[in-house]
Formats: structure tokens, C-alpha cells, sequence
């Protein structure tokens, strides 16, 4: 059954290979699938990374009378070789950004910067660009401290937004799976906003000429560009949101956001489990959602342009829960965690909430992102099937609403008295008839009549945009700089602080510049990361 329920193959593909390790480790002890096999799949993401003894070592996991691969060995004298290379064309750079002096004297300007490193110190872009492979390098032999720190240096001087692209999502890859979570989220809200601010020149790429194949020239520029860019960034982001300690209500904030809601229903649907449970587990802590809404002025705005929306966490769950209505073609039946909500609200039928309730503690229970939080999500299910029960009977059988909790006649009662203190419910308990009588309150006319007319606005003004830019398509000639050097992204992290423990069984630790300059122009990672055999940092 659990099996049945498991996204690991379905994350994989928007992963790197790095961060899927983690989830087939996770895995290995679930008890779902087989060790051999789990090995073996391990082994396929290993065996292509530089992590030589890692890649041995479930090699004999997976192929226990087998000799190792030839090439393994081969391997191994390649990255000790492309080490000491890499190592001496990053000597000089490395000496000149660590100098206290050199890092005072770094203005905001890049460019000159550049030019005053290479008249004082001789120091050229391409030997800058050698502080990226060597970064890269590192994050393929498993030294994420190390490679964090690399990458970052080098985005704090380097002009090329390609490659300063690709070291955006190096470094998160590296902050998220050293574990510095603070570093990791301030990584995650800078390469959203870089993404979301490109799709400002999304709207010109209308107007480009297009190849001799039909397609446009640079497909970042395109909405489906954006797209997968933003399906990554949802992926990635679960580990984040999930091990920080606010990441919960930070979740719910980006991923019911116009645009990455929009994404979830496109392309990645199965998302909507981990915003259902981030959303039963924050609502109770949390008063009010701010999210984040596009400018009126298109619905592509940059993300500095965009407005906030309040939302509670009621019409939170009224919004998710007429998103997976209109998803139910093809969620229903997929996903009990989904489908305990839609049971509850679409359909209001307590009974099959109840089963759902029982296959969501087993899913949970073997869920990567979500083993930590089982009893929490349980608890919070529970929570949720009293206060809808109660709602709408105001004299309620207790026997009958601890049937429905899945809990013993005494734990029931236990938490019923609970739940009516912790919520200071307006209801009366009679434990001589078994009984809970509701005092129900209805909440005023007007709050019902904003909370219903909540968005007209937003929602007119973006059909107007959308309508007017159908008719009147963009030229060339009114988009300005196509190549994005008219936007500056903001200041990223500190750089990897800690390192985490190598294959080859050191512990790095590396400080990162503190004074970074923002990141020029956009660009596309230079690594696929649905791809899971190519690592994202690749040049």
C-alpha cells in the first residue's frame, strides 16, 4: 500500500542527483522496496559523480559478487588529478579575495571590480572562472562546505550570468545538504527573485524571431523556460521548508502564490500533498498568510513589483480545497493526505475521512519530508474533522466523534476536554449523556461579503492586461535590454559556513566573504536539473 503512495521516482527527476541520495536513503529503511534494489539505484546516481569510494562502497551493496568497475579506478585517478589542476588555478584568486583589504575595497559595480583586480593584482576573468570549476569540483566529490564557499566567491566577482546562474543553484544545493538552513532560505529567496524578475523579459520573447527548427532562441526567455525553472525551485525548496523552523507557514506563502500555484497545476500536481500538510500543521500557529501576489500591471511582474495578500488560514483552506476540487480528474484516488481534505470539504463525508485518516498516518510515516511531522499531521487531521463535526451539529455524541478520531473511548474524551480548553470553544461537556452541546457563532454579514468579494480587483485588472497584451503584442523595439542587465538581483548568503563530512571521511569547514555585490542579469542553470544524471553546477 505504501508503495502505492511513495513520490520518490516522481521527485527524482527535479533533483539533483546529489539531493536524491538523501531520499533513497530514506528509503533503504522504509521497508518498501528492497536494500538490493535501493542500492542499485543509489549506485546509478553515484557512479557519475566524483565520490569514488562513495560509488564502491554501494557498488558491493548492490553487486556483492561482482568485481568493481574498471573505470571506477579510472575515475579516481581523474578527480585526483583535476583536483591538484583545479588547486593551482585557484591559488592566486584565492589569495587575493581572502586579503581583508581586497574585500573592503569591492564597490557594487562588477565590472569595475574586475578592472581593478586585474590592474592591481593581475587577476583575469578566466582565472575568476577557474574558482567556479574548482566549486563545482568540489560539490561532485561530496565536500558541500567547501563547494559553498567556492561558488559563492566566485558570484560575488564574476560578470558571466551564466555561470553566475548555475552557482545560484550550486550554492543552494550545497547550503541545503551541509544543513545550514538559514543560508539555504536566504539562497532560495534570492534565486526566486532572480526567476520571477526574468519573467519580465518573458513577455518579449513573443516577438523574437524564431530558429529555422520553430523554436525561439533562448528558451529562457520563454513561459516554458520559467516553468521548469520554477518547478525546480518547488522541489528544492521542500527541503528547506521542512527542516526550517518557520518553514512550514513559508511554504504555504510561496506555493500559494499565484504563479507557482499556477506552476503545481501544470506541470507538478503532486506538490499539492506537501501544501495540504504544511497548511494542517501551520494553521493553528499562525494568525495570517502573506502572499505574495503579481503587480497589477501584468501578471509577470518582478517579484520587487509584486503586492502582498493577507490570507487567512480559513480561506486557506477554502482556496487549497477548491484547487484540488478542480484537480480531482486526476488527484482523486492518488494521494490519501489530498484526498483526506477533499473527503472532508468537497464531499463532507466523515467516514471516508476517517479511512483516509488511517492511510495518512502510514503515508506520512515513510514520507521523506513528512516522517518528522506524522504525529503533528495527525493531530492537526484530527483537529480539523472535530472542528468541521462540531460545526455543524450543535449537539454532538462523543462516542460517535471518537469512532470518527480514531482514538480509544478514554484518549477520546481526553482529547475532546483538550481540544474545547486549548480552543476556547463556546461548548458545554456532559459526560453523564455522553454528549457535547455547540453554542455556535456565526461570523458578521460584511467580513462574509469581503471575504467572498476578496481579489476582484487583482483578478479585473489582470484579465484587462492580459486581454490588451493579446491584442497588442510587444515588439522588440519597446522591451528594453532583453539580456537583463537592467536588473540587478539582491544580496545572497554568506557562503557555506560548515562543511559536511566528505566521503573520504574529513570534515571542511570555509568561511564565505561577507561583502558580495548583487548578481547581474539572468540566466538559465547551466545544468538540467530534471536531469538527475547531470549535477546542477555543471558549467
Amino acid at each position: 500500500m505504501a508503495e502505492k503512495y511513495d513520490l520518490t521516482q516522481t521527485l527524482l527527476p527535479y533533483l539533483d542527483r546529489h539531493l536524491g541520495l538523501p531520499l533513497l536513503s530514506h528509503l533503504a529503511g522504509s521497508g518498501i522496496f528492497s536494500e538490493t534494489d535501493i542500492a542499485k539505484a543509489q549506485y546509478e546516481l553515484a557512479k557519475n559523480t566524483s565520490m569514488v569510494d562513495y560509488a564502491l562502497q554501494l557498488h558491493e551493496q548492490a553487486y556483492p559478487n561482482q568485481p568493481a568497475p574498471a573505470e571506477i579506478e579510472k575515475q579516481r585517478e581523474n578527480a585526483i588529478a583535476l583536483n591538484d589542476k583545479l588547486g593551482s588555478e585557484v591559488d592566486h584568486v584565492l589569495n587575493v579575495i581572502q586579503d581583508p583589504s581586497v574585500a573592503s575595497a569591492l564597490k557594487q559595480d562588477k565590472t569595475q571590480n574586475l578592472q581593478w583586480l586585474e590592474e592591481k593584482y593581475n587577476l583575469t576573468s578566466e582565472q575568476i572562472n577557474a574558482l567556479y570549476r574548482y566549486g563545482y569540483f568540489q560539490f561532485n566529490c561530496g565536500n558541500y562546505g567547501d563547494a559553498s564557499s567556492y561558488l559563492y566567491h566566485f558570484r560575488v566577482l564574476s560578470t558571466d550570468p551564466v555561470l553566475t546562474m548555475s552557482s545560484h543553484w550550486g550554492k543552494l544545493a550545497s547550503d541545503i545538504l551541509v544543513g545550514e538552513w538559514e543560508q539555504a532560505l536566504d539562497e532560495l529567496k534570492l534565486l526566486r527573485e532572480q526567476i520571477d524578475s526574468s519573467a519580465a523579459h518573458a513577455v518579449a520573447s513573443y516577438a523574437q524571431p524564431s530558429t529555422s527548427n520553430g523554436t525561439a532562441q533562448n528558451d529562457d526567455l520563454t513561459q516554458e523556460g520559467l516553468l521548469k525553472k520554477r518547478a525546480w525551485l518547488l522541489h528544492w525548496a521542500l527541503f528547506i521548508f521542512f527542516n526550517h523552523p518557520s518553514g512550514r507557514e513559508q511554504l504555504v506563502e510561496m506555493f500559494l502564490s499565484p504563479v507557482y500555484l499556477n506552476t503545481i497545476q501544470t506541470t507538478c500536481w503532486w506538490l499539492l500533498r506537501y501544501v495540504v500538510a504544511a497548511l494542517l500543521l501551520s494553521r493553528r500557529t499562525t494568525r495570517v498568510y502573506m502572499v505574495q501576489q503579481p503587480a497589477p500591471a501584468t501578471l509577470m511582474a518582478s517579484a520587487s513589483g509584486a503586492n502582498v495578500s493577507k490570507l487567512s488560514p480559513q480561506q486557506a483552506i477554502k482556496d487549497v480545497v477548491n484547487i484540488i476540487d478542480s484537480e480531482s480528474y486526476r488527484l482523486a484516488g492518488t494521494d490519501p493526505i489530498v484526498d483526506f481534505l477533499s473527503k472532508l470539504f468537497v464531499d463532507f463525508d466523515f467516514e471516508s475521512a476517517q479511512e483516509q485518516l488511517t492511510l495518512l498516518e502510514q503515508v506520512a510515516a515513510k514520507d521523506f519530508f513528512l516522517a518528522d511531522y506524522k504525529e503533528e499531521l495527525v493531530e492537526a487531521c484530527r483537529v480539523v474533522i472535530s472542528e468541521a463535526y462540531c460545526r455543524i451539529h450543535s449537539k454532538v455524541d462523543i462516542a460517535d466523534l471518537v469512532q470518527r478520531l480514531n482514538l480509544s473511548k478514554e484518549d477520546g474524551e481526553k482529547w475532546i476536554v483538550n481540544l474545547v480548553r486549548d480552543t476556547r470553544a463556546d461548548a458545554k461537556i456532559d459526560f453523564k449523556e455522553g454528549m457535547v452541546f455547540m453554542n455556535p457563532t456565526h461570523p458578521p454579514v460584511y467580513q462574509t461579503i469581503i471575504e467572498k468579494t476578496r481579489g476582484f480587483t487583482f483578478r479585473t485588472s489582470a484579465m484587462g492586461t492580459a486581454i490588451d497584451r493579446k491584442a497588442h503584442p510587444p515588439s522588440l523595439n519597446n522591451t528594453h535590454n532583453l539580456n537583463g542587465n537592467d536588473k540587478r538581483g539582491g544580496a545572497g548568503g554568506r557562503g557555506g559556513r560548515g562543511g559536511q563530512r566528505n566521503q573520504g571521511g574529513q570534515r571542511d569547514r570555509s568561511h564565505a566573504n561577507k561583502n558580495e555585490s548583487k548578481p547581474d542579469g539572468e540566466a538559465a542553470p547551466a545544468a538540467e536539473a530534471q536531469q538527475p544524471s547531470q549535477p546542477i553546477a555543471a558549467a
